[in-house]
């Protein structure tokens, strides 16, 4: 069996957890393949066997790959999903950053997650992307996302004006420093801070949410995730921001953009104990009000 291991940069006092880990996967026989700007920063602190192998790109993941490991924050596990691309190997997160709604996996429970591995004894959840389209080339190649999909002003620009569409038809113009779509896994997100609706993983739908907009009447939508949804923009500004997941490019506002579900999804490995439930409840702290 063989490992991918990717992460960014990592504080001194996680090391502890990293190695623990790698030790798990050795004595399991477990074959891990480094991320090699990781293995670079581990390598002068850690108890690493000589000869193993790195990978720099997407394209050095091979078949052989039976699971990518991602160290750190729903971040880098989206970064993660920017390396996996089309190639179905599935996600495991463990999360050794803060809220960690995507990398669901405890770092307490690194040896019951190694052994999930193991005895493929874990779950899969399959998550849809979003795809972008656009009349020139954005985001290196990479043009879909996990969480979601955003425009925004620029700086202390004045607000923007962004003529939405569904599958042609006009919706709204919204007026508003911003708009997201969300995926179902991006309605925890950027959306929900937005005051979005959480949605769950398998509802087949987008979340098409404004950004402080100035008509207190528009509210967030919930729309088909077969859906195209295009935009115009109209701005005081030459330029806007345009986001996807933690990817953002700065363009002129006369681009044309449109947004539809993705032809292939990610799999996230999910241990059998963890669900979606019990992810909302542990962190959003649902049910914990001592009134209750």
């Amino acid at each position: 069996m063989k490992v991918a291991i990717y992460s960014r940069k990592l504080e001194w006092d996680l090391y502890q957890e990293v190695q623990l880990l790698i030790d798990e996967l050795v004595a399991q026989q477990i074959d891990p393949v480094f991320y090699a700007p990781f293995y670079q920063q581990i390598s002068q602190s850690m108890e690493l066997l000589p000869g193993w192998k790195t990978f720099s790109e997407s394209a050095e993941l091979g078949e052989e790959i039976d699971c990518i490991i991602s160290l750190g924050g729903d971040g880098t596990l989206l970064d993660t999903v920017t390396l996996v691309r089309n190639k179905n190997i599935p996600v495991m997160g463990i999360n050794f950053g803060r809220l960690g709604f995507l990398a669901s996996i405890g770092k307490e429970n690194l040896t019951s997650a190694v052994s999930a591995l193991v005895n493929r004894t874990y779950v899969l959840d399959k998550r849809v992307l979003i795809h972008l389209d656009s009349n020139i080339p954005l985001f290196d190649g990479l043009p879909y996302g996990l969480n979601e999909f955003s425009i925004h002003k620029r700086d202390i620009a004045s607000m923007i004006k962004i003529h939405t569409y569904l599958n042609g038809e006009f919706l709204n113009s919204y007026y508003a420093d911003g708009l997201i779509l969300a995926t179902p896994t991006g309605s925890t997100g950027y959306s929900l801070s937005c005051n979005g609706p959480v949605v769950f993983p398998d509802s087949g739908s987008f979340v098409i949410t404004p950004v402080a907009p100035h008509n207190l009447n528009v509210r967030p939508i919930v729309v088909p995730d077969n859906t195209v949804i295009s935009f115009e923009v109209e701005s005081r500004s030459d330029q806007i921001i345009c986001a996807l997941d933690s990817r953002r490019e700065i363009v002129e506002k006369d681009i044309q953009l449109a947004v539809k579900k993705e032809n292939f999804t990610i799999s996230l490995v999910r241990l059998n104990e963890n669900n979606f439930l019990q992810t909302l409840r542990t962190k959003l702290s649902w049910g914990l009000d001592k009134r209750n």
